[in-house]
């Protein structure tokens, strides 16, 4: 392979496993030095070995749990001061498949954490020395269900709409800034997620579940692309352009002084 030319640093957290490994391997790949974040130290030693020795590349890792304010914040504060880092990899997330009455709400509220508070405050860190250099990229994990939100549990596809809503809206602020958002909207893939989540994906008809490696080389051609939401297994992206367009079309009828006729007697 040629030697890639080098890229910064990216710094991808839940590398340790699954698509956050394969992103890892796929960014380096592509030149960048990282910075790996996640729980298991052992895990994320292993992943970094591997990059350092197939790819020649500078590999730090931070064991951190994101749902932890204070590991939380020691990752801010390096996306924050080092400024070499033009990639964040927002995947690390959790998910639910339980009904709302039947969910354990500590176990939501660590959902949220990780998939709302945790992407956010990491972007927002890390947005302001993007913006001081001109350039710059964030690539949030969102999910299918986001567009979905009857499938699985209502908490967990309201976290992923909310990281596309939050990723369209970086979009919308930061694009004419050299700065550049996307979200990513996996199907069923087949990684350790399902049995965190209580689903094992061996419960899913094989049909439509995708490998990781798949998913995550469909997704950084989107974002090569320019996409700003890229859905690796929709065949026609008319389908959500569709969609965008039909969003956009009820803006100029959001807001009026008077409600509409069906609602006055």
């Amino acid at each position: 392979m040629n030697k890639a030319v080098k890229q910064g640093k990216a710094l991808v957290t839940g590398a340790s496993t699954g698509m956050g490994a394969i992103y890892a391997d796929r960014i380096a790949q592509r030149g960048y030095d990282l910075i790996l974040v996640a729980r298991d130290e052992a895990k994320l030693t292993q992943v970094a070995d591997d990059l350092k020795s197939k790819y020649k590349v500078g590999v730090e890792i931070v064991p951190a749990d994101l749902t932890n304010k204070v590991q939380l914040i020691q990752v801010e504060n390096i996306l924050r001061s080092d400024e070499n880092i033009s990639l964040l990899v927002n995947n690390a997330g959790l998910g639910a498949v339980t009904t709302l009455a039947e969910s354990n709400m500590n176990a939501i509220e660590a959902m949220i954490d990780l998939n709302v508070i945790a992407l956010t405050r990491l972007s927002a860190a890390v947005v302001p020395s993007f913006i001081a250099r001109g350039n710059g990229a964030i690539i949030n994990i969102a999910s299918i269900v986001a567009l979905a939100p009857e499938l699985l549990n209502g908490a967990y596809s309201g976290s992923k709409a909310y990281v596309v809503n939050f990723t369209q809206s970086m979009h919308h602020e930061l694009s004419d800034k050299g700065i550049r958002v996307q979200a990513v909207l996996p199907g069923a893939i087949d990684t350790p997620f399902w049995d965190k989540g209580g689903l094992p994906i061996s419960n899913l008809p094989s049909q439509i579940v995708m490998q990781p490696e798949t998913l995550v080389d469909a997704a950084l051609a989107g974002f090569d692309l320019g996409e700003v939401v890229t859905i690796p297994s929709l065949p026609n992206i008319a389908d959500w352009q569709a969609l965008e367009a039909a969003r956009k079309n009820l803006a100029p009828n959001l807001s009026h002084t008077t409600p509409a006729t069906r609602y006055i007697n």
